[in-house]
């Protein structure tokens, strides 16, 4: 009875069509179907299946708008990461076998959620990725004006290239007509950005001055307005962590390790095996931004006085290399924020003890 009380869902979702496979309890397949991608259509089909419902779906382009719509109505919904699904690259390949593949790791406990929302933060998340997308595009306008200049034999070092005073001396370099003119362009499209980026930076600081997160962040030294705003709009809560290590993962920041044959009999005792662990260096699959937000605000620190720099000098006083030391640092930072946002505390110095990061 518990069994058929039970449904599992799998979604595979596309720009026309969702292939729709239903499990049982048991893992019996008692369901399958095509249905247009709108939401009356996918609500009529959840609303004539009896029990608990719980779905998964891929996170892709439609994952945010279908979690939002489908949550209310169903007991789970779980936005799955596509890396790990491996199951779904066996065999055959197609909508209604993912589907059906999907319901299955959903029912089995095998899926990785990817984390989706938290209410109140909807407009600051979408000013932070307009402010972060807005950004890369600058700085690849940017490095496709160097690589113009370069591409004539043209040195172009350091950032007087970029200023509007020496636009014309750069320009007067090109004797070419048609490059000259896609120079200007590319110039005209750099002032753009600039102009678009300004504005949505005030507007993003704006609104991060309602959520009172801001003023916790802002304690930690050289984490600013800016900074604290996108560590708001890209966590979002620190609840989702249950420790630092897992926001070192999320951040990029955790040290990969691979061993084997860890263990071995001597004289009819189990041992461990002495042979020391392999570091592979630091997890491939995390938040880039995030990354760039610890590693950036240790790299000023390092340079900084305060007590990050002691931390930092610390860690070079006992043979540590440069490198590693700021790693270690940016970890430390890390660390100290997510302490000091889930209990609300005030920075203290003595959050930077020595022990390891």
């Amino acid at each position: 009875m518990l069994s058929s009380n039970v449904k599992y869902i799998g979604l595979d979702v596309h720009k026309e069509a969702v292939a729709i496979a239903v499990l049982n309890g048991a893992g019996r397949l008692v369901m399958e179907s095509i249905v247009e991608t709108k939401v009356n259509t996918l609500l009529d089909f959840l609303q004539g299946l009896r029990g608990e419902l719980h779905v998964t779906l891929e996170e892709g382009t439609w994952a945010a708008w279908l979690y939002d719509v489908l949550k209310p109505h169903v007991a789970e919904i779980l936005v799955c990461n596509p890396r790990r699904n491996a199951l779904l690259k066996e065999g055959s390949k197609s909508d209604k076998v993912d589907a059906r593949k999907l319901a299955e790791l959903l029912r089995s406990g095998m899926l990785r959620a990817v984390y989706h929302g938290e209410h109140g933060l909807g407009t600051l998340r979408e000013l932070a990725r307009s402010y972060l997308t807005i950004s890369k595009d600058q700085r690849r306008v940017m490095s496709r004006l160097k690589a113009l200049y370069r591409s004539w034999g043209i040195p172009c070092s350091g950032k007087q290239v970029y200023t509007p005073r020496n636009r014309e001396q750069w320009l007067n370099k090109i004797t070419q007509p048609g490059v000259r003119r896609r120079a200007e362009l590319l110039y005209q499209q750099m002032d753009g950005l600039l102009v678009v980026r300004h504005t949505v930076r005030g507007e993003l600081l704006a609104e991060s001055r309602r959520h009172p997160a801001i003023k916790i962040l802002r304690q930690i030294p050289l984490i600013g307005p800016l900074r604290a705003t996108l560590l708001l709009a890209l966590m979002q809560t620190p609840h989702r962590f249950r420790s630092k290590r897992q926001l070192w993962t999320y951040s990029g920041l955790a040290v990969e390790t691979h061993d084997s044959a860890q263990h071995r009999y001597v004289d009819g005792q189990l041992q461990r095996s002495k042979k020391p662990q392999q570091i592979r260096g630091l997890n491939q699959n995390y938040n880039h931004e995030m990354k760039e937000i610890f590693k950036s605000t240790a790299l000023s620190a390092s340079r900084c006085a305060g007590p990050l720099q002691d931390f930092y000098e610390g860690l070079l006083a006992k043979g540590m290399k440069p490198d590693m030391a700021r790693l270690t640092l940016a970890r430390k930072i890390a660390a100290i924020t997510l302490t000091l946002w889930k209990k609300g505390e005030r920075f203290d110095a003595e959050h930077l003890k020595s022990q390891a990061a």
